[in-house]
């Protein structure tokens, strides 16, 4: 879930979830203190406590004793003057929250609960006959209190205008109603506080869980170390942002890696190069030697020396050339120069000219072209002659027959060339074919000075062929001999219509 609509759920939850939760919370306990109200004071009647005024539930309250006062009042008005009369009904009324001022002519002669600020309070009283005594009706008197009131007239034996007033407190009115409005405050606080609570923690944790994680991997790679995983599942903002840190650390540590193994395989080189070039270097300088102290004293030893020394300075030029070669290759600099390539005229020339050393090496060269013509090939010609090269010069520098042989075969594949070179030397392990390509491999552990090379010239092959889109592989058989294929694409025109 995206980060944006995690925030508009928990803004809608926010709003809408606490007022349905209020709304029924309010429900429930408006019909539960209803039921409760009205039971607890005989309302049979349908009433609604919560939306009746006061003075509704206050003649609701009181109108079963208002109609036993009134019939009083018709039979025998003179229990109105008796206190213990009085007090009954006083007890009565005071369990429905009000209580009872009697008044004759213009003095009050009993009043059930007495106030402080009596006098005043009872000039606010209505005079006599101003009262009413209609079912719905009553007087609001207001002040420092707020009171109902509830006047029945009458006239006592001795002809004396009497009034008696039920009298309720606003704020005293069924006190049920107070709690309940209080239990819907503190229900509907907790309701907000909950619900606040619940969404601001989901958020919180929803961003704050892959943002720990994040500075965890954060550190990891502060500290040196790359070597772990960042899971974050989520789809959101900051998901998308740890899975391109994740990218980040993966990135980093092939590079990281890249680098060990640069530095290995430069650690690597330098060992094979020093190697290398000592072994020709040591020859040449023994050979100078021996010319100088006389030990080369014919004129064919000297010859024979002379030619030893330059074979071990082309050794050592091919080598540098190999070198040069590989820094370009570290770089993406090649330099190629495309052109048409008549196959069977390149692969002749190349074959010509690699014969004669072939032949003074004692070597048997075969050379078997099985392609028309005329077929052609984009290719460096330059670049070509040093991948032809370089497999031969392989194949003679393991060769282990007595009667050496390397063939050159080229074939017709659909839209192929594909060129076999193949030779009877010592073969090469099934554990090491795959890796003969890869840079500074040698299959020669032990190294020994005979075989020289730097390991990198069967590479520099693979870059080429492939540079030319091309592929290049081996099959190989221990004491039998090695092929090497590659193939390149031939080149066809494009006919327009």
């Amino acid at each position: 879930m995206k980060l944006r609509t995690r925030l508009a759920v928990s803004f809608l939850t926010v709003t809408v979830v606490p007022m349905l939760l209020i709304f029924m919370a309010f429900m429930g306990l408006s019909s539960y203190s209803t039921s409760e109200i009205r039971k607890n004071y005989g309302l049979t009647d349908q009433v609604e406590v919560f939306s009746a005024n006061s003075m509704q539930i206050f003649n609701r309250l009181t109108e079963p004793s208002r109609e036993e006062i009134r019939t009083q009042m018709e039979t025998d008005p003179a229990v109105f003057e008796d206190p213990a009369y009085l007090d009954i009904l006083n007890e009565e009324m005071l369990s429905k929250y009000a209580y009872v001022i009697v008044r004759k002519d213009h003095e009050v002669i009993y009043e059930g609960n007495p106030l402080s600020d009596s006098e005043e309070f009872y000039s606010q009283l209505p005079a006599y006959g101003n009262g009413g005594v209609d079912i719905e009706g009553g007087i609001y008197l207001d002040g420092d209190s707020q009171h109902l009131l509830k006047q029945m007239d009458f006239e006592f034996p001795d002809g004396s205008r009497g009034s008696l007033f039920l009298v309720s407190k606003v704020d005293e009115l069924i006190p049920e109603v107070k709690s309940m409005l209080r239990e819907m405050l503190i229900s509907g606080i907790l309701i907000l506080c909950f619900t606040g609570v619940a969404m601001t923690t989901w958020v919180y944790r929803s961003i704050l869980q892959p943002l720990s994680q994040l500075q965890q991997a954060t550190k990891n790679i502060r500290d040196g170390n790359l070597d772990f995983t960042l899971e974050v599942e989520d789809e959101d903002e900051i998901g998308l942002l740890c899975q391109d840190f994740e990218q980040m650390r993966i990135r980093l540590k092939e590079s990281a890696e890249e680098k060990v193994q640069y530095d290995k395989e430069s650690k690597e080189l330098i060992s094979n190069i020093s190697h290398d070039l000592k072994t020709p270097i040591t020859a040449i300088k023994g050979y100078v030697e021996g010319i100088m102290d006389g030990v080369a004293s014919s004129p064919e030893k000297l010859d024979k020396y002379i030619r030893t020394i330059y074979n071990k300075a082309n050794d050592m030029d091919r080598l540098i050339d190999e070198l040069t070669f590989y820094s370009k290759i570290d770089t993406n600099k090649i330099p190629y120069t495309y052109s048409k390539i008549n196959v069977a005229e390149y692969f002749g020339d190349c074959v010509e000219e690699v014969g004669l050393d072939m032949e003074a090496r004692g070597i048997e060269l075969g050379y078997f072209n099985y392609v028309d013509k005329d077929v052609m090939v984009i290719a460096d010609a330059e670049q070509m002659k040093r991948v032809i090269n370089n497999i031969i010069g392989n194949s003679i520098k393991y060769m282990d027959k007595k009667k050496g042989i390397i063939n050159i075969r080229i074939q017709d594949v659909g839209d192929f060339i594909q060129v076999g070179i193949e030779d009877n030397g010592r073969g090469i392990a099934a554990r090491d074919l795959p890796n003969i390509f890869d840079r500074f491999y040698r299959t020669d552990a032990s190294r020994n000075s005979s075989k020289g090379g730097s390991g990198i010239g069967l590479s520099i092959v693979r870059k080429i062929i492939e540079d030319h889109g091309g592929r290049i592989w081996a099959t190989s058989k221990e004491g039998v001999g090695t092929e090497i294929h590659f193939v390149l694409r031939k080149y066809q025109e494009v006919i327009q219509e």
